[in-house]
């Protein structure tokens, strides 16, 4: 049983999502592929790089994180001032840096080997393994209350685990950043089309989307074939905010039965999803194979596209996206709830639980999550460079705004309608995913990955959702016992 436990909490490593940079990705019984840590680094590129910066004192912290090259300039300047602010204190802080990918599979290596960084990642989904296997400990004893306070509402819930349920009891983590997925659109291609932009206070009705995407699509150079089409879809990621849109969840509410086959708003969304590709207004699922839906929106092929918190950067880079763009919502379904709805998703700065320093540890987690002049570094308002919304919400919508209205700050205009998300208002909503509430999200992969199939027009979406809900159900049970394992 402990070797179940320990593949379990090992599948957990990382929450699975499309958001790169923002979560962290799921490694699935890597316990049981993995007997040990050289196995597990075994065929990995070594693409990590590592900063020691010293102080006068004697402790020592291990901080290990992944992300881009740009960001880590910001962040190393964030251990430097850490440092020393606590020279006294600190003899020395080893700030190793790598990729999404190889951090996978060093952390792999640390858990089995019993060897944890003292400051590492973990996401919303991963909490409850990491807490139950023991390897994070609780913060609550160690971090200012005003700290917690400052920060989104959804990341004081989301990193909250009371043995059970999440959203309740001790704070296990620190948010890095929130992010969600809104809707881009390409303003050149509503020009060119006489289109109205998109009212940010008032996303489209299905049917108003629909006729739109048929305005967008089109036989740009006159060769009988569709080169221009309303919007690109990604079925993993970019297929949930349809759904929800339309009021739809896939599990009751204790999350343990799934809903799919006998759910009409799910049949009704998912109907209205595959029909954009089945008539013509997403390229089709060869065309999609052959070259993907982002490039076809960076190339200035599609109308409508995903765009993350973390896109907005590279939307705004003219030698990367060289068209006016804006941000909306996604389309409202006639038996939702009447908001425009989308997933958001977050990692978070944990302590390790056998860290000889947790006080230290717990300072440089909070000064990495909630120090203003660092928020305002890594959101661009001192840097002028956005790798992410700052994670204080005064800081959000008071000097942020403010610096993304003069110019200070390249972002899209329309950032209230990302905020308007966070925060839940009339028009939008924004939640975590189920899979983020449950012990991991295997289950959920049956759905997404054959959808291609009613697309190709296979199978009918009713037949679909009586085909997969047994497999679905399948692989939920299993992480539903791998919990109980654990928390045994």
């Amino acid at each position: 049983m402990k070797r179940r436990v320990l593949s379990s909490a090992l599948a957990m490593l990382l929450s699975a999502s499309a958001m790169m940079g923002c979560a962290t990705t799921t490694v699935e019984e890597a316990g049981e592929s993995t007997a040990d840590s050289d196995q597990a680094t075994e065929g990995t590129s070594d693409e990590s790089s590592s900063t020691t910066v010293t102080g006068e004192g004697e402790e020592t912290l291990h901080v290990f994180l992944y992300m881009q090259e740009h960001e880590k300039e910001i962040y190393q300047k964030l251990i430097d001032e850490f440092v020393e602010e606590h020279k006294d204190q600190i003899k020395e802080v080893v700030f190793e840096v790598t990729t999404q990918d190889e951090y996978n599979q060093k952390m792999i290596a640390n858990m089995t080997a019993g060897d944890m960084p003292d400051v590492f990642y973990v996401g919303p989904a991963a909490v409850r393994s990491y807490v139950d296997n023991g390897y994070i400990m609780a913060l609550d004893d160690y971090v200012d209350e005003e700290a917690i306070s400052s920060i989104w509402g959804t990341t004081q819930e989301i990193y909250r685990y009371d043995g059970t349920n999440i959203g309740t009891g001790s704070l296990y983590a620190f948010p890095k950043d929130l992010s969600c997925f809104a809707f881009a659109y390409n303003q050149d291609l509503f020009d060119a089309a006489g289109l109205e932009y998109p009212d940010p206070e008032n996303p489209y009705t299905y049917e108003e989307f629909v006729e739109v995407c048929e305005a967008l699509t089109k036989d740009t150079d006159g060769d009988g074939e569709i080169d221009q089409w309303g919007v690109a879809n990604a079925d993993q990621f970019g297929m949930t905010p349809y759904l929800y849109s339309n009021g739809v969840k896939f599990l009751n509410d204790d999350m343990t039965q799934v809903n799919v086959a006998n759910n009409p708003q799910l049949t009704e969304a998912l109907t209205f999803y595959t029909d954009l590709t089945k008539d013509g207004l997403t390229p089709s699922v060869e065309q999609d194979t052959a070259l993907g839906g982002y490039q076809r929106w960076l190339d200035g092929q599609v109308g409508f596209y995903a765009c993350g918190t973390w896109d907005v950067a590279a939307f705004m880079d003219e030698n990367t996206f060289p068209y006016k763009w804006n941000l909306c919502g996604w389309p409202v379904g006639p038996s939702g709830d009447g908001k425009s709805h989308t997933w958001m998703g977050s990692v978070g700065y944990c302590v390790s639980a056998t860290t000889n320093y947790p006080d230290l540890s717990a300072q440089l987690v909070a000064k990495l999550s909630t120090d203003v002049e660092g928020q305002k570094a890594v959101s661009g308002i001192t840097t002028g460079a956005s790798i992410q919304l700052p994670n204080i919400v005064d800081l959000a919508y008071g000097e942020f705004k403010d610096a993304v209205n003069d110019g200070t700050v390249p972002y899209a205009s329309n950032v209230d309608v990302i905020f308007g998300y966070f925060d839940g208002n009339d028009h939008y909503e924004a939640s975590l995913q189920e899979t983020d509430y449950t012990y991991n999200s295997e289950w959920f992969t049956p759905f997404w990955s054959g959808v291609f199939n009613i697309k190709n027009g296979d199978i009918t979406v009713e037949d679909y959702l009586a085909q997969v809900e047994p497999e679905m159900q399948a692989a939920l049970d299993e992480a539903i016992e791998l919990q109980n394992s654990a928390t045994k």
